[in-house]
């Protein structure tokens, strides 16, 4: 075995056990988040068999308290919750559509910030493309940012996957660092952070490309009239549409349960307190508080709202948050097995440089959750390597956007969906690849939330 030859802490074997894991992440992305995740395996394997190194912890805390959001989010949308909240949205969308490049972004980030996933944003975009051709709007403009503004909604919403998973590695780092934070005060920074990075991109949106009428791609494309009823025969739309009262109360219960999760989050002593091994009385973790409220949630909805119960693990919500599971499991156990082993090492070598200069974090959290192509595995994988460096844990939350990195290329579902929606062929991927609809939006949205969230930091948690 090499970890009898090679001694694992050498510098070669560290560059052999870098380029491992370098090449789980890319085979791993070709089959989806489950596929990153078990290929991950591999990398573990590798990394313990192979090299000896001391297997690391999976998130297990983290991992449990994404499948009780997700139980309950996916609950929500078999009992009809999801599109109610959907409807409300076209409305507002269709009382201005002449403002749907401004509207439609801010509309499916609240979405996510509501519900927790980007994944809510699919519905939204024929309804979106709808309304911005009758209008004689480009769909690019809003259709772009919209899918854009959806994944920016993640660091801003109390119950993402990614904001949990801040949350859980500030307060297992407690004693590491000198203070964490709780969901209010993350959220505090990052819920301004991130609206402003999707306004400015919205702002941006509005005379980006070419006027329908004047793009001459688009007329000659015309000239087909089965790319004109493609065009212009179908309009989607959910007015009209009646829901059963157990999908408003579903809805009510939902928000219901975020709102006692960010009280209790923001005053610690309404929640129990038990005695801690030296004898300290402790509150009860926001993990299991997230856990347990987000569980009851799921309870009332599926037993008072008419759920069909064999549908939950079939909704769009289930499948995702199941396939963050395992990319989570995977990715961060890996990493974790990597940098406990070395993270002495890295200390002694990157710990200077990146107290120097904690824009650095930034920029490794943006390209490794491209990587990844998930916020969540992204913080996991490296904000505990961050706190570990000596960065401090204001700084994390501030540069919170920067791990929204898979706007660079469109290989994500939203943006993937985006351009299928768009029959008009305005939101696309360009002929290399890199230049296509999401590059500049996203750009905008992380770039500003990072400048503003790293100025917030400064001023309320530093």
């Amino acid at each position: 075995m090499l970890s009898g030859i090679l001694d694992p802490t050498s510098g070669v074997a560290i560059l052999l056990q870098i380029a491992v894991i370098l090449f789980c992440l890319l085979l791993g992305t070709r089959y989806g988040g489950l596929g990153l995740g078990l290929i991950s395996g591999f990398g573990l394997m590798v990394m313990v068999f192979v090299f000896g190194l001391a297997p690391g912890e999976p998130p297990i805390s983290v991992m449990l308290t994404i499948i009780a959001v997700i139980g309950c989010a996916s609950t929500l949308q078999q009992a009809g919750g999801l599109d109610v909240m959907m409807q409300f949205a076209e409305k507002l969308l269709r009382k201005k559509p002449s403002m749907v490049t401004i509207l439609a972004p801010l509309t499916t980030w609240t979405l996510t910030v509501l519900c927790g996933t980007g994944h809510v944003v699919y519905t939204m975009f024929p309804i979106i493309e709808d309304i911005a051709l009758k209008k004689g709007i480009r769909p690019e403009r809003p259709m772009a940012v919209s899918s854009t503004a959806a994944q920016m909604g993640i660091t801003a919403s109390p119950v993402s996957v990614a904001t949990v998973s801040l949350a859980s590695i500030l307060a297992e780092h407690a004693g590491v660092i000198e203070s964490s934070f709780s969901i209010p005060q993350i959220l505090s920074v990052a819920l301004p952070a991130s609206l402003s990075g999707v306004l400015l991109a919205a702002l941006w949106s509005m005379r980006r490309g070419k006027d329908l009428d004047k793009d001459p791609e688009f007329q000659a494309k015309l000239k087909d009239p089965e790319f004109k009823q493609a065009v212009y025969g179908n309009s989607s739309t959910l007015i009209g549409q009646s829901f059963p009262k157990g999908a408003y109360r579903s809805m009510y219960i939902f928000f219901g349960a975020i709102a006692v999760v960010v009280i209790l989050g923001a005053f610690e002593f309404l929640r129990p307190s038990f005695p801690t091994e030296d004898g300290q009385m402790k509150a009860l973790s926001m993990n299991l508080v997230i856990q347990m409220i987000m569980l009851v949630a799921g309870a009332i909805i599926l037993i008072f709202c008419g759920t069909d119960k064999n549908k939950i693990a079939n909704t769009a919500v289930f499948k995702a948050g199941m396939t963050a599971v395992f990319s989570v499991f995977g990715v961060a156990w890996m990493a974790d097995t990597f940098f406990g082993t070395h993270i002495d090492a890295l200390k002694a070598s990157l710990g200077d440089v990146v107290a120097q200069a904690p824009w650095m974090y930034a920029i490794v959290l943006l390209i490794v959750s491209k990587l990844v192509n998930s916020q969540a595995a992204a913080l996991v994988a490296i904000a505990p390597l961050g706190l570990s460096l000596g960065v401090d844990p204001a700084v994390v939350v501030g540069f919170y956007g920067a791990a929204y990195g898979y706007w660079i290329l469109p290989t994500y579902p939203s943006d993937l969906a985006c351009i299928g929606f768009d029959p008009t062929g305005t939101t696309k991927i360009g002929k290399y690849v890199i230049n296509h609809s999401f590059l500049i939006p996203g750009a905008i949205c992380v770039f500003t939330s990072c400048v503003v969230g790293s100025l917030l930091a400064q001023l309320f948690l530093a």
